[in-house]
């Protein structure tokens, strides 16, 4: 790749690090046109699923390689150097999330209710709390160490929001920093990676009969609650957050694809390497693995996919990915998995690659115990292995250690959904059990993201298919 090209990626980073945005369904534009950093910047930005330029879109960014600056809807980009300004900005771009907050406040479904948020404590999250302590709940936070941001919990805390994360806790400290948590005693509690609901059935039961029920926001935590499920243990109702379409077709396809491989593309910087000096293999192809496929490729990267499951696989191959076992793919490659699976990376896929790193991620996804004594610092979150493999973030959720975390506009669908769920959690209080959001729940957030965008889903085919008979109709054809 030319040298255009590595000035135009290093811009689009820079942006979505400046201000933690969506480069996906979001107008750019270059100038001068014709310039060769101009247009590499909008061929990333197209294969990143932006949009053609539109100056009167107050979503618009609009690029001067010249001068390496870009105006949002024509104004500067602002400025996010504190915690509290961070917040602010973050809510100010979650119109969605916003919108159901206050369909939440109007009805009082959730007025006097103990909700507890326990997920990676970043502005996005504390947007959250505060819109779930304006409806009208009594909102207490939680993070693990390795996912706070100290800033954020303290801005949070001066707000009058109850946080109980503390980023120096490890080991049985924070055990008992998160039993002491659920001590407080909650109806709800909104989850991520079912962490804390698991703690909860193994170390505080009669906790767990006291409450409405949970709303789970990840994969990986939704596949240990079905379990439980399945084997009787589980004691609370659950509402399947991950699984709803507003989230998982977003969030995981689009949003940790972004600040997945951007943060990836940061940490290899640092060890004065490219994204295109070696091959990508990724291994997983749901919708995270889909995504970091596809933006790897978008950043000029020749990317091959390991999967196990067939269909996925198949998908994989007619995206135009080539298709193979990982033992065969990962030599001299940059590794990612996608999985959320332990042991992905194995040990010996691990000695074989360039670098290795994990998308999104559960413990041990990648194999490193038997090599952890012997990593030699790089770069911060970035080590070498003795025989040269270079390992990104310990194996950790790369875009939450080492970056933060999704793009807002993506965590404002994903928060959105967390809201409605939360409502109709509160409003109807299934029985014990995984559930899945009824359709009305999930076409709500989803009508209020597309009024958010000025989208006008009006359409002669729509009226047209919504009046069709249901009777079987069949033309002669014409001689």
């Amino acid at each position: 790749m030319s040298d255009a090209f590595d000035r135009a990626e290093r811009l689009l980073r820079r942006l979505a690090c400046q201000t933690n945005l969506l480069i996906a369904g979001r107008p750019v534009s270059a100038t001068p046109a014709g310039h060769p950093v101009a247009d590499a910047l909008l061929a990333i930005a197209k294969g990143l699923g932006a949009l053609p330029a539109n100056a009167a879109s107050p979503h618009a960014l609009a690029f001067d390689v010249h001068t390496g600056t870009a105006t949002l809807g024509g104004k500067p980009l602002p400025e996010r150097p504190t915690a509290d300004t961070r917040i602010d900005f973050a809510r100010a771009h979650m119109p969605v999330s916003r919108a159901i907050a206050a369909e939440l406040a109007a009805s009082g479904a959730v007025k006097g209710l103990r909700i507890g948020v326990a997920m990676t404590l970043e502005p996005k999250t504390a947007s959250l709390a505060l819109m779930l302590r304006d409806a009208g709940a009594d909102v207490a936070v939680y993070a693990h160490p390795d996912e706070t941001d100290p800033a954020v919990a303290a801005a949070l805390r001066a707000r009058g929001i109850a946080v109980d994360a503390d980023a120096t806790l490890s080991g049985a400290r924070e055990r008992e920093s998160a039993l002491a948590y659920l001590a407080r005693g909650f109806d709800i509690v909104a989850d991520d990676g079912s962490h804390l609901v698991r703690l909860a059935h193994e170390s505080a039961p009669q906790l767990v009969a006291g409450w409405i029920g949970v709303t789970e926001e990840t994969t990986s935590g939704l596949a240990p609650l079905r379990l439980m499920e399945r084997e009787g243990v589980l004691a609370t109702s659950v509402m399947a957050v991950n699984d709803a379409p507003t989230k998982t077709h977003f969030d995981n396809r689009y949003g940790t694809a972004q600040s997945c491989v951007f943060a990836i593309a940061d940490l290899l910087e640092r060890a004065g390497v490219t994204l295109r000096d070696q091959p990508a293999l990724v291994i997983g192809y749901g919708p995270v693995g889909q995504g970091v496929a596809s933006y790897l490729r978008a950043l000029g990267v020749q990317v091959s996919v390991a999967e196990i499951d067939a269909v996925r696989a198949l998908q994989a191959l007619h995206d135009g990915f080539p298709v193979g076992a990982a033992t065969g793919l990962a030599s001299g490659a940059l590794v990612v998995s996608a999985t959320g699976a332990a042991s992905t990376i194995t040990a010996a896929l691990r000695d074989k690659a360039a670098a290795v790193a994990v998308a999104g991620g559960v413990p041990g996804e990648l194999e490193l115990d038997d090599v952890r004594a012997t990593l030699i610092e790089v770069a911060p979150h970035v080590e070498r292995l003795r025989q040269g493999t270079l390992v990104l973030d310990r194996g950790g959720c790369i875009n939450v250690t080492a970056a933060e975390g999704n793009p807002i506009e993506i965590m404002d669908l994903s928060f959105a959904t967390q809201l409605a769920a939360i409502g109709h959690l509160a409003s109807t209080r299934p029985g014990r059990g995984v559930h899945l959001l009824p359709p009305h729940v999930v076409e709500s957030v989803a009508r209020a993201a597309t009024l958010a965008f000025g989208l006008d889903l009006a359409s002669d085919v729509q009226e047209h298919t919504a009046t069709a008979s249901w009777h079987s109709t069949r033309y002669p054809r014409e001689k």
